[in-house]
C-alpha cells in the first residue's frame, strides 16, 4: 500500500521463451507485435478471442514488486509468477485504472481492462493460500496479482528504469 503512486521503478524483466521456461533479463525490447520480444505471448492461444489467437489486451502481465516479494519471499522465485514486468509502483484500481499509461524507459504501455487473477500454475508455485490472498475481496482492488497491459509505444526497457504514470484515459461521458 506504500508503493509509489506517480513514479516508481522497473525491478525485474522476465521473458518466457517456452512453456515453463523463464529468462531473467537486464534489458529487453517491447514491440507492438510480440509484446516482450522473445516471449511466447504471441504463440499462446486465448479462450477469450473468437479465433483463439493471443488476446491483444493480455500482451504483458505486470505485477507489483512488493506483492511478489511478500509472496515469493526469495527474489530468485519472483519469475515463477509468470509475469514479464515487475514494478515498484501502485497498480491498484484507484491509482492505475484501465486506460492508465505508464512510461517505462523508452516505451509506453497501457493497462487494459482484462483481469489478471492468477491461475492454477500460480497456486502450484506459491500455494492456494497465496492465490486466495491476492484475490481476496478485501484486497482485490489493490491488483496484488497484477494487471494486464498492451504496448502503446515500442522500444527498449532496462531494469532500474523509471515507471511514470503518463496518462490516465477516462471513459467519455454522455
Amino acid at each position: 500500500m506504500r508503493a509509489p503512486k506517480d513514479e516508481g521503478t522497473l525491478d525485474l524483466i522476465v521473458r518466457r521463451p517456452g512453456v515453463g521456461e523463464r529468462e531473467v533479463l537486464h534489458a529487453g525490447t517491447l514491440s507492438f507485435d510480440e509484446g516482450l520480444v522473445g516471449d511466447t505471448w504471441k504463440l499462446r492461444p486465448s479462450r477469450h478471442t473468437p479465433d483463439g489467437s493471443p488476446h491483444p489486451d493480455e500482451q504483458l502481465n505486470v505485477m507489483g514488486a512488493r506483492a511478489i516479494a511478500l509472496i515469493a519471499v526469495e527474489r530468485s522465485r519472483w519469475a515463477l509468477a509468470g509475469d514479464q514486468l515487475y514494478v515498484d509502483f501502485d497498480l491498484s484500481a484507484d491509482n492505475a485504472p484501465p486506460g492508465t499509461r505508464l512510461a517505462i524507459g523508452d516505451v509506453v504501455i497501457e493497462i487494459t481492462d482484462r483481469p489478471h487473477l492468477g491461475c492454477s500454475k500460480f497456486a502450484e508455485r506459491f500455494g492456494n493460500d497465496a492465490l486466495k490472498f491476492v484475490n481476496a475481496p478485501a484486497f482485490r482492488m489493490l491488483n496484488l496479482r497484477g494487471v494486464n497491459a498492451r504496448v502503446v509505444s515500442a522500444g527498449a526497457i532496462r531494469v532500474g528504469d523509471r515507471v511514470v504514470k503518463a496518462i490516465v484515459k477516462r471513459p467519455a461521458t454522455t
